[in-house]
């Protein structure tokens, strides 16, 4: 029978496998959950060591690279080993170095054989006597962030070139704390109030959302695994996400659509503004995908949300045009707003990939703006920050399309505390405004 993995271990094998095989840290975690019979103790430093050896493997890189002779002939499992280690020891004050240090060699005698061990070994203790290279020795300001915060450097220089130094390293250093999970009421069926009492008595900690009405935050336990959740009475949203349904702001007797739906919390949210009453046509290009959209309305009571399997981009052959009182574009797009939920990601975007999304965003834009009625409205949304994405995308939408004009009323429809950020008919939230995602809105309307 083979031998249980400890949690240094587990998290091990989940490093090795998002660095060999670009394995997505959040599936591979939840999958090792589930899998592993670890304490709640040691899940959660599981998710510390996974999640904090990602975020910052650019600067564990800086640390541990002057010590290793050849970096490039090092096994990929050996530098993940020292780099999660390396993450203790810099990062988590609970961890005595000599214990962090113990369990690594530990590991490497048990995967490897002893000059491995031993490697491992003299590695940590040089670190250890001589501690790491100093980041501010770092001269030119962009490459410091980058180094300091684990963003690429184009990445850094591209928001630097758009936002400014100071925003762009304070969006960074928020990427690197851990996201705070967040819920939307279902007022349908309850109210705030009645949902954070229900989840106190289950041994939550939560509190009401400062962003929106309908929001709160769950700061102790999972809340997707509570009671309140099972019966429909919330929803898994993010604070930035629920300000798109604002931003739709949909009228009970409408005829709204979805063009990029899955997995279905904006539609749903959709839904629940309306009462449950009108119709959203909501699709999505996988069936595995609609199917999750159906299960979440029927769990939330909702009979107003038809689902379709289909590309956006066709939706023209299928509907009359302007048949659609409100549209909403929530593109696929670069995830640049969502690095603390998906720390890998920022390693593996190119520049070259916002080109490809911004041909497609706009290109969903375009199919589906003959579908919106005189006077409609189309709701343009990304959960990602830069001009390429969203700005431009509506720039030089309303070029082509002269039918169309910024609907400037969209400040209206927001929740107070967004107000200050809105731009004339759009909104870029960057991640440090609250603590939640990155996302851009913009609200464009045909003329009637």
């Amino acid at each position: 029978m083979p031998q249980k993995k400890n949690v240094r271990e587990v998290a091990l094998d989940i490093l090795t496998a998002v660095q060999k095989n670009k394995a997505y840290s959040n599936l591979s975690l939840n999958h090792a959950i589930k899998e592993s019979e670890l304490s709640a103790k040691d899940v959660g430093l599981l998710t510390e060591l996974v999640y904090g050896t990602i975020q910052r493997d650019m600067t564990l890189d800086y640390f541990v690279t002057p010590f290793i002779k050849n970096p490039k002939k090092m096994q990929s499992w050996v530098l993940s080993l020292l780099k999660m280690t390396v993450f203790q020891m810099h990062y988590l004050d609970r961890v005595p170095d000599r214990a962090a240090i113990h369990e690594a060699v530990e590991i490497a005698k048990k995967r490897g054989h002893k000059g491995v061990a031993s490697l491992v070994n003299g590695v940590l203790r040089s670190i250890q006597r001589e501690g790491v290279p100093e980041i501010s020795a770092i001269e030119d300001p962009l490459e410091r962030i980058s180094v300091s915060t684990s963003h690429p450097l184009w990445l850094v220089k591209l928001w630097a070139s758009q936002f400014g130094i100071e925003k762009t390293e304070q969006m960074c250093a928020e990427n690197l704390h851990a996201p705070v999970q967040t819920a939307r009421v279902n007022l349908l069926k309850t109210s705030r109030d009645e949902v954070l009492d229900m989840l106190e008595a289950e041994g939550y900690m939560a509190e009401p959302s400062a962003l929106n009405d309908d929001g709160i935050r769950c700061l102790r336990g999972n809340i997707a695994l509570s009671d309140a959740y099972k019966n429909g009475l919330i929803s898994i949203q993010d604070e930035s996400s629920m300000l798109v349904a604002h931003a739709v702001s949909p009228n009970e007797e409408d005829m709204v659509l979805d063009s990029c739906a899955a997995p279905g919390g904006k539609t749903t949210h959709l839904g629940e503004r309306m009462a449950n009453q009108g119709q959203i046509i909501a699709l999505d290009l996988h069936a595995h995908k609609t199917k999750l959209i159906d299960e979440q309305a029927i769990r939330l009571g909702l009979s107003n949300i038809e689902t379709r399997q289909m590309d956006a981009r066709k939706i023209g052959e299928f509907f009359e045009p302007q048949t659609f009182d409100k549209i909403l574009v929530d593109a696929p797009c670069s995830g640049l707003g969502v690095l603390k939920r998906k720390p890998d990601a920022k390693y593996t975007k190119t520049e070259a990939d916002l080109h490809s999304l911004s041909a497609i965003q706009l290109t969903i834009l375009q199919k589906v703006s003959g579908l919106v009625k005189a006077g409609g409205t189309i709701t343009y949304s990304t959960c990602t920050v830069g001009r390429e994405e969203n700005e431009a995308i509506i720039d030089a939408f309303l070029e082509q399309n002269k039918e169309f004009e910024r609907d400037l009323t969209l400040v209206d429809r927001l929740p107070d505390a967004v107000k200050p950020y809105v731009n004339g008919n759009s909104v870029q939230i960057l991640p440090q405004y609250f603590g939640s995602d990155g996302f851009f809105i913009a609200s464009i309307r045909r003329k009637a």
